[in-house]
């Protein structure tokens, strides 16, 4: 998964929950954890349905960037929300 070059918090969507339906909703939005060593092993850290941050392999993810009123309520969310 390529990583975004500006600053600031970021997102991803699952787009492969297999064999971890109960940490990973398909199609939901994660906020992802800058983790430069497991982006080099193919991995993404994120915080799941479990409200803790969990590496993963990117290929269950695609990173996007939200719409400004998108982005702001994902800030504000809730953990695990």
């Amino acid at each position: 998964m390529k990583r975004r070059r500006n600053s600031g918090a970021h997102f991803a969507v699952c787009v492969d929950n297999c064999d971890y339906p109960a940490s990973l909703e398909l199609h939901k939005i994660y906020r992802v954890v800058p983790d430069e060593d497991a982006a080099a092993e193919g991995d993404i850290r994120i915080i799941d349905e479990s409200g803790e941050d969990y590496l993963y392999s990117a290929n269950r993810f695609v990173e996007i960037e939200p719409p400004r009123q998108v982005r702001q309520s994902l800030l504000h969310a809730p953990k695990g929300a």
